[in-house]
């Protein structure tokens, strides 16, 4: 197996990354196809004990993703994470506050849930590892946003990172429960959280998904391949993989006087959805771009898949991208016992419905058919 410093290294042959969405529960969804993914890769690599930490040289997460890529990047199979995610989940959504308790009112006019109920269970997990801690055996990213400077920050264990272990910062300092607490602190979900930066300052952190890297696949390239970021690693088909996991993604499917008819208060509830969308669609059309993804998908009437464009001319990566649309006929394509209706569509796409995480985690399974042994 891999050392860290060999899954780091950009000398030591074809590099791999990992992507994984944020989305709240729905990260069960993103399980189902982990498992897939691993069994393949167990499979190609003739090893039925290896690990995702030891296939990706490069694991990162936003959000929900972040709690999934961490567990990876510290050795645990995907069954142990499922198990862990299940509790998780259910512990973390399974409540809100109560507007019928007055000592709690002020609490719920901050976030709807208890952030240290999310808290002990992330301790409980990762203990007291640090992000420069031996404990993680590849690269691992985790992204968040900062709200006090309003920039996106990729916290990363490369050793040679300018904000790792200098006076601009002592990111390997950061205990790893709480960078992840960081990227999941989703605005009127959760209160922000804060991380002692360096120097004695503090920043005030929250979701990663409130930017442009819900889907964290491109922003992950960025890191392995920009001359600011401290891997150096190259581009090109045969030369770089990246492997990017969603959550399940909502189609727009209303009626134009529905649209006419918003009052401030539907805006103001799907405008943040519609801005993820079209990020993480933005990221995918980039990516697509730039590789010959035999995953490619169908990005609008004008570009297609964009099948046959290449930027620069010629694929500089290998591309693949599992994601799921939640629609009532993709549903019943799945093969379920009862069939779905609109009322259940709209009953899964809410990242905080925890009694949906078994479901998730199933529907994952049955449409983790799709990713081929061909794909790897």
């Amino acid at each position: 197996m891999k050392t860290l410093a060999e899954h780091l290294a950009p000398s030591s042959g074809k590099k791999r990354i990992l992507s994984c969405d944020g989305g709240g529960i729905k990260g069960a969804l993103t399980l189902g196809y982990l498992k897939k993914i691993e069994t393949i890769v167990r499979e190609k690599e003739n090893n039925d004990q290896l690990l995702l930490c030891d296939y990706f040289d490069l694991i990162g997460g936003t959000s929900t993703g972040s709690i999934i890529a961490a567990g990876l990047a510290i050795g645990l199979s995907v069954d142990e994470i499922t198990k862990l995610y299940l509790e998780l989940g259910g512990e973390i959504f399974g409540k809100k506050r109560s507007w019928w308790k007055p000592w709690e009112t002020w609490k719920y006019l901050k976030a709807e849930y208890d952030h240290s109920v999310l808290e002990k269970s992330l301790k409980k997990i990762f203990k007291n590892i640090l992000i420069g801690g031996p404990e993680i055996k590849t690269g691992l990213c985790i992204v968040a946003k900062r709200a006090d400077t309003n920039s996106t920050w990729p916290i990363i264990n490369h050793p040679g990172g300018k904000f790792f272990d200098s006076d601009l910062g002592r990111n390997k300092d950061i205990l790893l429960w709480q960078a992840i607490r960081a990227s999941s602190a989703a605005p009127t979900y959760f209160v922000p959280q804060l991380i002692p930066i360096g120097n004695g300052e503090k920043g005030a952190f929250v979701d990663g998904g409130v930017s442009m890297a819900n889907n964290p696949a491109l922003t992950l390239l960025m890191v392995a391949t920009l001359k600011g970021f401290p891997f150096g690693w190259q581009m090109g088909e045969d030369l770089l993989e990246i492997v990017s996991v969603g959550t399940g993604y909502s189609v727009y499917t209303k009626k134009t006087d529905e649209i006419e008819d918003n009052w401030v208060l539907n805006w103001a509830q799907s405008v943040p959805n519609m801005l993820m969308q079209d990020a993480s669609w933005q990221n995918q059309m980039v990516l697509q771009w730039m590789s010959n993804s035999p995953t490619a998908d169908k990005i609008d009437m004008e570009v297609n898949g964009l099948e046959g464009d290449y930027l620069g001319g010629k694929p500089l990566i290998k591309y693949l991208r599992y994601n799921f649309p939640f629609t009532v006929e993709a549903l019943n394509k799945l093969g379920f016992d009862k069939l779905f209706t609109e009322e259940d569509v709209e009953n899964l796409i809410e990242m905080s419905n925890a009694e949906n995480r078994f479901k998730l985690l199933e529907i994952g399974k049955r449409d983790s058919e799709k990713i081929l042994k061909s794909h790897f």
